[in-house]
């Protein structure tokens, strides 16, 4: 079980996330009864609290991909694959406000790695109400210098089908454990 919860995640440049994608059909299922899960294709409830530790990791580095990005249409659409409404709005002003309040105007930020740490879920109808903990590995770029970061993050989450995909509704940040926050490198 705990390799399948070291998912090391590499992203090539900010370009995606390279993560084996798996359709997963359960005999006797409905194309009506399944919800789409970005690049894992249809997936009902009972698939979705099968496969989260899988999806989950996916669906977090949509978000990582969303903040490297400078444009307001290009951080909401790209967040939009991914959460909607509350999440959405959450996330999008997290990442707007970090542009309008400290100079993040560039693409200065890189996910090299993502581990999930933690994942636990209850079923509330449709919904999923989760907690998930999870590890990021990257530089952040400044002026002058790169700082290599190792970085910790939970979050309370509920996920839900939202016009027939699963989508983040609620994106609650519990914790940032910084303590390996790593070291700084030269710019170039």
């Amino acid at each position: 079980m705990r390799n399948k919860m070291n998912l090391g995640l590499l992203l090539a440049a900010g370009v995606g996330v390279v993560i084996a994608a798996i359709a997963l059909m359960w005999p006797g299922e409905t194309r009506e009864s399944r919800f789409s899960a970005l690049t894992f294709g249809e997936v009902s409830a009972q698939d979705f609290a099968a496969s989260s530790y899988e999806i989950m990791p996916e669906m977090l580095s949509v978000i990582y991909r969303a903040f490297a990005q400078t444009g307001e249409a290009e951080i909401y659409d790209t967040l939009a694959q991914v959460s909607a409404d509350d999440a959405l709005e959450t996330l999008y002003l997290e990442r707007v406000g970090a542009m309008a309040g400290g100079g993040l105007s560039e693409a200065d930020q890189e996910l090299h790695a993502m581990e999930l740490e933690g994942l636990s879920s209850r079923q509330n109808g449709a919904a999923f109400e989760m907690n998930v903990k999870w590890r990021v590995v990257g530089t952040v770029g400044h002026a002058t210098h790169l700082h290599v970061r190792g970085n910790t993050y939970a979050a309370d989450m509920t996920v839900e089908p939202v016009d027939g995909a699963w989508r983040m509704t609620r994106f609650d940040l519990t914790d940032v454990d910084r303590t390996d926050a790593g070291v700084v490198v030269a710019g170039e």
